[in-house]
C-alpha cells in the first residue's frame, strides 16, 4: 500500500456551493495546513456557547489540488481517499462528483476513487469538502471546526486488505512464549481467482528479534476471504505500562496474476500482552497486579484547538507520566490516531469511548454551566442511523493498539432527567443538581423511560463483542443507584462508576461477579484511598488530566479548570500533590496561602494555593508540603517548624510568618535527603528564559521506532525569572515574532484571558507561557533556520534559533 498525505489545502469560511466543482476558482482562498481548526482562529465572544468555549462555528469549505502524476497509477489498482476525522457534517466532492459525507466529527471514513480517476481529464485531482458546524451548542466541550485530522490517498493493488483488515490478538503470553493470532480480511477487484499467501513478520522494536509465519487462502474474482493464522512467539518482549515493548507486524500478500507474481505490503504496530479485570483482584497486566492511575482527556490544546500535533501531545503525556499517571480515558469520543500511537509507545492504558449521548440529546449549557434553559443540539440527531457504523469505525480502526484495554459505549447516558426518567423514585439527583429548577429534579412520566437505555446498551455491547471479543465492553454510569436495577449494567463486562466511590463497598457485595472501576473521579484524597485500599477497585480516572476549552461556568471563563495541567501543558500545584501520592519518585513541593483561621479554614480545592504571597495582606501564611518518604522536614529562615498531617488534603501543613525570607522542605528516606524545595518571597521579573522543549531521549527513541510522525511544530517554554534565577513574582505581556516559520499560537493557560488566539502577544500566567511555531517541512530542500524573537516591556530581548 502506498499512502500520500494531503496536508496543503485552500480554505474559505463561507458557504459557496459552487466550490464543489473541479473548475471553481479558489485562487483567492487562504492556504492552510491540515489538520486545521478554524474556530480557534476566531475571537472569543459572549454570544457564542459557553459549553464550546465561546468560540464560533459556521460553515467552511476546503479544496485540495492533488497532482496524480507522482502516484504513478497503473490499471487495476484500487485508490481510496481516507479522512481521519472532520468536525462535522462533512460533504465530499472529487472532481465535482459528490461522494457522500459523514455527520460524526470523530469517525474515520473513506471513499473509493478508482472509477472517478478513470474519468479524470488531467493530473489535477480536486477534492472539495464542505463542513457544517452551525450548531455550536452541540456539545458540553470544545470540538473545533474543520478538517481537524489527517487526510490521505491510499493506493492499493487489486488484491488487497479490506480497510482496517488486519486484526492482531494475543491469546496467551508469558516470558517464555506467546500465542498470537493474526486475521486478514481480503478483498479483490481482480478479474480472476487467485491463491494468496500472507507472509507475516513480527519484529520487536525493542530487541530487534523477528518471528515469521504464514498462511494461504483462495480469493475469488471480485470476492473476499478471511485468512487466520495462530503462531507461537518465543521469548516475547511483552508490552506494559512499565515496559511498552512494541512489534512491527509486516504482512506481505503474494499471488500470481496474468502469469506474474504480485505483492502488496501492509504494516501495523502491535503489542503482545495479556490483561484482566478481576472482580476481587482488580486489574492486571501480564499477570502483574496494577492500579490504574488514570485521567480523562479531551482533545484540544488551547491555542491549537483540536488540530494538535503529536509533539504537543507527547509533551503533555510525559508530564502526566512524570506525575505517576499510567492510564487515559478518551473523553467522550474517539480521538486522533496520533494520541493512541503515543499511548502505545509510552505505556499508557486506554479506555476508548464512543458516545456521550445516544438517541436523545443531553442538556447543553450555552450561557454558563447548569444554567436553564439549555439547548439540545448535538450528536443524538444522527445516532439512530449512524451509531453502528460509528462504533464499528472506532473498534476496527483502533483494535490493534496495545494500549486499549476496554471499549466504552457511553458516558453518563443515565444522567437523571437528562433526559431519561424513572418512576422508581420521587426525586432524581445527580452530580450537578444544585442550580437546577425543582421541576428538573422531579419524576416526569412524559420524559423518555430510562428502561429504554438497557435496550440500546445491549445492542451496543453486541456490536463490540462481535467486532472484538478480546476486550471488555464498559460504560461510565452517572446514576448506578438506579441503573443497577434497570438492567443497564447487566451485560457490561466492566462497570464504570462516575463519582460514586461511596457505593464501592456495598456494590462489590451486591455484584460479586462484576469488576468495576472509577471511570470518572474527583481529585479528593479520600477518593484515591478508596482505590488504594481496596483490591477490588481496578483504579480511577480523574476529571481531568488537562484543562480544556468549553464546559465553562460563564463569561469571561472560556474553559474548564478541572485539570492537573493547564491548557498550556504546565503542571498546576494539584499535579505536584498528586505526584506525591502516585509517583515512586521523591517529591518535595512547597505552596502557600493566606492563613484564614480555624473558623474559616478553606479546603485545598476551594481556596487555591500558590508559590507567591504578599506579606502586606496578612501576617501569617499557611504552608502546604507535598512529599512522600519516611520523614518531612520544614525550616523557615533556618528554624525547624513542626508539621501536621492534613488527611483531608493528603499533605503536611504548618503556619508561619508571612514575612519569612526562606522556606525549605526536605524529604528524607532512611535518614537521607532525597528531595528538596526552596521558596522565597516573590520578586519582579528580570529576564525571559526561553527553551525549546525536547522529548527525553528514551521517549523520542520509542516514538521514532514506532514511526510516529511528530510533525514540524516546536514548543518554546517561556518563563519570567527574577535576578536570582527563580520564577518571578510578576507577569508581563510577551510579544512573539517568527522569521523562517509560522506562529501557530501562544498559550498561557489562563482560561479567563480572552485575547484572540490569533494574537502575536499574550500575558504570562504565574510567569509562564508556551509558544507554538511551525517550522518549514523537513522535506523542503530550501528550508532555513527559524528565529523566534520574544520581547516584553522592560526586559531584555530574547532570540531563539531553531536550526534547519
Amino acid at each position: 500500500m502506498q499512502t500520500t498525505p494531503i496536508d496543503r489545502w485552500k480554505f474559505a469560511l463561507t458557504d459557496e456551493r459552487g466550490a464543489s466543482g473541479k473548475g471553481y476558482d479558489d485562487s483567492a482562498w487562504r492556504a492552510v495546513t491540515v489538520p486545521h481548526d478554524w474556530s480557534v482562529e476566531q475571537p472569543f465572544a459572549v454570544e457564542h456557547s459557553s459549553g464550546t468555549g465561546y468560540l464560533p462555528g459556521g460553515i467552511g469549505w476546503y479544496r485540495a489540488h492533488v497532482d496524480l502524476a507522482p502516484l504513478e497509477l497503473r490499471d487495476g489498482q484500487h485508490v481510496r481517499l481516507a479522512f481521519h476525522g472532520v468536525y462535522k457534517n462533512a460533504d465530499v466532492w472529487v472532481n465535482g462528483y459528490h461522494l457522500g459525507g459523514r455527520p460524526s466529527g470523530y469517525a474515520p471514513f473513506s471513499f473509493d476513487l478508482t472509477e472517478i480517476l478513470g474519468y479524470a481529464p488531467d493530473d489535477d485531482l480536486v477534492i472539495s469538502v464542505r463542513v457544517d458546524h452551525t450548531d455550536i451548542s452541540d456539545s458540553r466541550w470544545y470540538n473545533g471546526s474543520g478538517i481537524t485530522r489527517a487526510v490521505e490517498i491510499e493506493v492499493h493493488s487489486a488484491v488487497r486488505l479490506r480497510e482496517h483488515g488486519t486484526a492482531f490478538t494475543t491469546v496467551s503470553a508469558d516470558a517464555d512464549a506467546a500465542t498470537v493470532t493474526v486475521q486478514h480480511s481480503l478483498v479483490s477487484s481482480a478479474t480472476e481467482a487467485v491463491t494468496v499467501r500472507a507472509l507475516n513478520e513480527l519484529r520487536s522494536l525493542t530487541s530487534g528479534r523477528t518471528h515469521t509465519f504464514e498462511t494461504t487462502g483462495e480469493l475469488a474474482a471480485g470476492g473476499s476471504a478471511h485468512l487466520v493464522v495462530t503462531t507461537q512467539v518465543p521469548q516475547p518482549d511483552l508490552w506494559s505500562d512499565t515496559s511498552p515493548s512494541l512489534y512491527r507486524l509486516t504482512s506481505t500478500l503474494v499471488w500470481s496474476e496474468g502469469g506474474e507474481e504480485r505483492t502488496a505490503v501492509y504494516t501495523e504496530t502491535v503489542g503482545i500482552r495479556t490483561f484482566r479485570f478481576d472482580p476481587d483482584a482488580g486489574f492486571s497486566i501480564n499477570g502483574e497486579t496494577r492500579k490504574l492511575r488514570g485521567v480523562c482527556l479531551h482533545e484540544d490544546a488551547g491555542a491549537l484547538g483540536v488540530a494538535v500535533p503529536a509533539e504537543v501531545w507527547l509533551r503533555r503525556l510525559l508530564a502526566l507520566q512524570d506525575m505517576g499517571c499510567n492510564a487515559v480515558r478518551m473523553a467522550h469520543n474517539p480521538h486522533s490516531p496520533d494520541l493512541y500511537a503515543l499511548c502505545d509507545a509510552l505505556g499508557f492504558f486506554v479506555i476508548d469511548e464512543a458516545f456521550d449521548e445516544w438517541e436523545n440529546p443531553k442538556n447543553k449549557w450555552w450561557h454558563g454551566h447548569n444554567v436553564y434553559p439549555p439547548r439540545h443540539e448535538g450528536a443524538a440527531e444522527h445516532f439512530p442511523e449512524w451509531h453502528e457504523r460509528d462504533l464499528a469505525a472506532m473498534v476496527l480502526s483502533h483494535r490493534n493498539h496495545a494500549s486499549i484495554i476496554a471499549w466504552s459505549i457511553g458516558n453518563e447516558v443515565d444522567y437523571p432527567n437528562d433526559p431519561y426518567a424513572s418512576p422508581l423514585f420521587d426525586e432524581m439527583t445527580g452530580n450537578n443538581d444544585a442550580n437546577k429548577p425543582a421541576a428538573e429534579r422531579l419524576y416526569d412520566p412524559d420524559r423518555p423511560d430510562i428502561r429504554r437505555l438497557t435496550t440500546i446498551s445491549n445492542r451496543l455491547v453486541d456490536i463490540v463483542h462481535d467486532l472484538d471479543p478480546t476486550r471488555p465492553a464498559t460504560l461510565a454510569a452517572a446514576f448506578p443507584e438506579l441503573s443497577s436495577r434497570t438492567g443497564l449494567l447487566d451485560r457490561l463486562d466492566l462497570i464504570g462508576y462516575n463519582y460514586k466511590e461511596h457505593l464501592y463497598a456495598d456494590d462489590h457485595i451486591r455484584f460479586p461477579d462484576h469488576p468495576f472501576i472509577g471511570s470518572e473521579n474527583s481529585h479528593r484524597y479520600a477518593d484515591w484511598l478508596q482505590v488504594e485500599q481496596n483490591d477490588y477497585v481496578a483504579g480511577q480516572f480523574l476529571w481531568t488530566g488537562i484543562d480544556y476549552l468549553g464546559e465553562a461556568h460563564g463569561w469571561p471563563i472560556h474553559g474548564s479548570g478541572a485539570g492537573l495541567l493547564t491548557v498550556a501543558g504546565f503542571p498546576k500545584e494539584q499535579w505536584h500533590l498528586r505526584r506525591s501520592w502516585w509517583s515512586d519518585a521523591p517529591v518535595a513541593r512547597l505552596v502557600v496561602r493566606a492563613e484564614t483561621g480555624a473558623a474559616d479554614r478553606k479546603t485545598f480545592w476551594s481556596h487555591p494555593v500558590s508559590r507567591r504571597w504578599d506579606a502586606a495582606r496578612g501576617d501569617l501564611l499557611e504552608v502546604l508540603c507535598f512529599a512522600g518518604g519516611d520523614e518531612q522536614r520544614l525550616t523557615v529562615d533556618d528554624v525547624a517548624v513542626p508539621l501536621a498531617r492534613d488527611e483531608e488534603t493528603g499533605c503536611w501543613t504548618a503556619t508561619v510568618s508571612a514575612h519569612a525570607t526562606l522556606l525549605v522542605l526536605e524529604t528524607l528516606v532512611g535518614g537521607r535527603v532525597v528531595a528538596r524545595d526552596e521558596l522565597r518571597p516573590p520578586r519582579a521579573a528580570a529576564r525571559i528564559d526561553a527553551v525549546v522543549w525536547r522529548a527525553p531521549e528514551e521517549a523520542s527513541a520509542r516514538c521514532d521506532a514506532a514511526a510516529i510522525d511528530r510533525g514540524d511544530v516546536i514548543q518554546i517554554e517561556c518563563t519570567l525569572l527574577d535576578d536570582s534565577g527563580a520564577v518571578a513574582g510578576s507577569d508581563a505581556v510577551v510579544s512573539v515574532e517568527v522569521d523562517g516559520g509560522e506562529l501557530r499560537g501562544i498559550e498561557n493557560g489562563d482560561l479567563a484571558d480572552n485575547a484572540p488566539y490569533s494574537s502575536t502577544s499574550r500575558r504570562t500566567l504565574d510567569g509562564r507561557l508556551i509558544v507554538f511555531v511551525r517550522t518549514p517541512p523537513r522535506s523542503d530542500e530550501t528550508r532555513q533556520s527559524t528565529t523566534v524573537t520574544l520581547t516584553a516591556t522592560g526586559l531584555p530581548v530574547v532570540r531563539v534559533e531553531v536550526p534547519r
